[in-house]
């Protein structure tokens, strides 16, 4: 069947282009979520000897379906290896040696900070969300972070309540002045476009879209004045190949979980 007769839907081309970032061999730390789902379709796909890390100790996590926390069993049981939670942040983590950090988001700015804690005032929240985890240590430490999340303009906002995780601070070289160790976000992944920090300002730009969607949606889902490439490119749509995995992954996880697992 020709790739141009697909059909798939805004979260299956945002997990299938998140996915295509993730290089054979690569040593990533994952998130829960659609981070976990993307980094595993690539395992499943075109990355069969991607590392996937996990915060709760699994090295080379393998799972038959997606996990529902970081202490998922399968993922002990189908990792290569297992360590203590310590080993994961202090040799793993900040000894350099995780190449990309998955995370998702509540919420991020135009210079790709991420909000996981509050929704409104700290003291006084509209909605209080599961919070940090391991997210601060792995923005700040891999060598390179991917988020992935839905766009609207309550997830993408021109100020955070909260500054969880840093992406690139106030901009420009304000992340480096921090003397935050790794190159920060290099791909916000969402089910409209991809979006990456500009080489100077690091303000995060439209570099491409997908299929069927335009430049004034993704603007109306974005809560600044978003940047847009002048060399905006489209999207590579799913192949058969991976949006048949990407099914298939998602079934046998609902199988296993019911609907808590569906999406990721």
């Amino acid at each position: 069947m020709s790739n141009e007769t697909l059909d798939f839907t805004a979260t299956e081309i945002m997990t299938v282009a998140a996915s295509r970032l993730l290089q054979n061999g690569t040593v990533c730390f994952v998130g829960i979520g659609l981070p976990s789902t993307a980094a595993n379709l690539a395992r499943l796909t075109h990355a069969p000897d991607v590392v996937l890390i996990y915060e709760s100790g699994p090295i080379g996590a393998k799972p038959t379906v997606l996990p529902l926390s970081i202490g998922d069993g399968d993922l002990a049981l189908t990792a290569d290896t297992v360590v203590g939670t310590p080993e994961i942040f202090r040799y793993w983590l900040q000894g350099g040696r995780i190449d990309v950090g998955f995370l998702g988001a509540a919420q991020v700015d135009r210079f790709a900070n991420i909000n996981t804690t509050v929704i409104g005032p700290y003291d006084a929240p509209k909605v209080r969300l599961p919070g940090a985890g391991g997210a601060p240590e792995i923005a700040s430490q891999a060598k390179e972070v991917f988020i992935v999340l839905k766009q609207s303009p309550k997830a993408f906002v021109a100020k955070l309540p909260f500054v969880t995780s840093a992406g690139y601070l106030d901009g420009g070289d304000a992340r480096a002045k921090a003397g935050i160790p790794g190159a920060g976000p290099t791909a916000v992944i969402t089910d409209l476009g991809i979006l990456t920090p500009d080489p100077v300002t690091k303000e995060l730009t439209l570099t491409s879209i997908h299929p069927g969607v335009t430049v004034e949606q993704v603007k109306a889902a974005t809560g600044w004045d978003l940047k847009i490439s002048p060399d905006l490119k489209t999207t590579e749509i799913p192949d058969a190949g991976a949006l048949a995995a990407l099914r298939d992954l998602q079934a046998r996880t609902a199988a296993a979980h019911g609907q808590l697992g569906g999406e990721g």
